[in-house]
């Protein structure tokens, strides 16, 4: 491999992660399979063609199909989509967003074979007219910026299409989508189906991109084995929770790890309860709550008798610096820290979340007030020597940087890296797309879809999930994945036990972090099982009746 490949692969990816090669990656790989192991070009621009028919015919099994062509290679992959179509019979407009004359190798081979009518130009009379279904191959993994001219035009259209009803199957990547990032600076097609080749791409996980890109399909155009693949993003998958250890007959409370949970103020109480109750849910062996003293007694008598809390110091109901020593010293058999949850925005609380943490010597994970107080002063958090999660949302990942948070969302990846960077810490950028960023620049992404979990209380909830598991021992990494995945799929369990994610709260999403975590005990049963199988050692029927 040469100094240029070599230079794109410096990150290796945790075997739970689905790795998310970016646009200048994919190059290389498609450059490695033409030249070093001599797959034509036009052959895997057929089979990438082929995917798209197929995601057209089932979408929509008749009805005319209009397809929206760029002048490269994405253009290409739709030219061969557009002919196997008409060749299944199907009516089939082609619009050229360039002039046919200005198609080059692939895409112009394509264009040539393209058997019925010839395409028509962009702005000839309703193109779009009776449609079914739009495919959009208009720009590739490669475009970056805002699109113009025709470019743009031919996104307005598609898009107004969408709106009317047709559905839309894009080509690889939603135009006008940044393939590597999400970042959408102008139009850009919001797609019923994406279909990718050969791996997804990060910004079709990604919002804004995610947004755009509908229901994304991957599908195997004939890139070799071995390709020299790599990414710094991958998507998580449900093997991390393969990651979580389990409970032995010789565990006790302690080997099963110390959550400490500093939060709490006048009026919010409820959040430092929360990210305590959910730490024990998912596993903690024991938790203290340390609040207030003048509000110890409403947490004590909250009705979760395993709770242990400790009152400290305070001025009126919000935590001061005075505290912080007694925290130290409950830290002092170690475990994990979750700063943050309640906490309020008074002076004196927002000194001791400062002071806790940089002398805490324990794992810990940063949250709500606990960040607005290291608003502009991120980099004060380097110089923690313990593991360090930060669980932002875009409003509070904004006031640690310093930026307002439509400009958070609007480049999300390039932010939660940037704060991890300042911080060297992991950071957790909440959303659907919730982006866990490593200080050395590797980025796990949920894949989301837990709409349950939008609803007030949840983020505590997360604190503490991540925080148990910190104490377990998993590496800081790690730990916010699975406890990212934890959480989404304990919101989806509770959606599916209530009938409906809109009736969701945060307790409920407690209540289900235990089914969410013994997903990973049935998963290593499963697959021990399957093992003793295939040595001899079970029947058949085992698996079956486990599947």
């Amino acid at each position: 491999m040469g100094d240029h490949l070599a230079s794109l692969f410096v990150y290796p990816l945790a075997p739970w992660l689905v790795p998310l090669p970016d646009a200048e990656t994919m190059r290389a790989i498609d450059r490695w399979a033409i030249e070093e192991r001599g797959v034509a070009g036009l052959d895997l621009m057929e089979r990438a063609g082929a995917g798209v028919a197929r995601a057209v015919e089932r979408l929509a099994p008749d009805g005319p199909v209009t397809v929206v062509c760029g002048k490269g290679n994405n253009g290409g992959d739709g030219l061969v989509a557009a002919r196997l179509l008409r060749e299944a019979r199907r009516s089939v407009t082609v619009v050229c967003v360039a002039p046919p004359q200005e198609f080059a190798g692939d895409a112009r081979a394509n264009l040539e074979r393209l058997p019925g009518d010839q395409p028509v130009q962009l702005g000839s009379a309703d193109p779009f007219a009776a449609h079914a279904i739009i495919v959009d191959a208009v720009l590739g993994t490669g475009f970056q910026g805002q699109p113009r001219g025709p470019a743009a035009d031919a996104l307005d259209a598609i898009n107004t299409a969408g709106a009317a009803g047709a559905a839309v199957v894009s080509v690889d990547v939603p135009s006008g989508v940044d393939a590597s990032t999400g970042v959408v600076s102008g139009a850009a097609v919001r797609a019923s189906v994406t279909v990718t080749f050969h791996a997804a791409k990060p910004g079709l996980w990604i919002a804004p991109g995610k947004t755009c890109a509908g229901t994304v399909e991957t599908i195997d155009i004939g890139i070799p084995r071995g390709a020299p693949g790599g990414a710094s993003v991958g998507l998580i998958a449900a093997s991390v929770l393969e990651q979580l250890p389990s409970r032995q007959a010789s565990s006790t409370k302690f080997s099963s790890g110390h959550v400490l949970v500093a939060g709490g103020s006048r009026g919010l109480t409820g959040a430092p309860r929360m990210a305590a109750e959910s730490s024990m849910r998912t596993g903690a062996g024991y938790v203290t709550a340390c609040v207030p003293a003048s509000l110890q007694g409403i947490l004590a008598g909250a009705g979760t008798p395993e709770l242990m809390t400790r009152g400290l110091p305070d001025d009126d109901g919000a935590l001061t610096a005075e505290g912080v020593g007694e925290v130290l010293e409950a830290s002092a058999r170690g475990g994990a820290l979750a700063l943050g949850p309640g906490l309020g925005r008074r002076d004196g609380a927002a000194a001791f979340a400062r002071a806790l943490a940089r002398e805490a010597g324990v794992a810990m994970v940063l949250d709500a007030d606990g960040l607005n107080a290291h608003a502009g002063r991120l980099t004060e958090l380097a110089s923690r020597d313990a593991p360090t999660v930060l669980t932002p949302h875009a409003g509070e990942l904004g006031r640690l940087l310093e930026l307002d948070s439509s400009e958070i969302e609007r480049e999300r990846l390039r932010y939660v890296r940037a704060a991890a960077a300042q911080a060297s810490a992991v950071v957790v950028l909440k959303g659907d797309d919730t982006l866990i960023a490593a200080a050395d620049g590797k980025v796990a992404v949920s894949p989301g879809g837990s709409p349950a979990l939008a609803t007030a209380g949840t983020g505590d909830v997360l604190t503490g999930v991540i925080a148990a598991l910190l104490a377990q021992g998993l590496d800081a990494f790690t730990a916010a994945a699975a406890g990212v995945w934890l959480h989404a799929e304990a919101g989806r369990e509770a959606a599916r036990r209530l009938g409906a994610a809109e009736g969701v709260i945060a307790s409920d999403v407690i209540a289900a972090l235990p089914h969410a975590r013994g997903r990973a005990r049935r998963g290593r049963e499963r697959g021990s099982r399957a093992a003793r199988i295939r040595a001899g050692g079970g029947r058949p029927s085992e698996v079956r009746g486990d599947a």
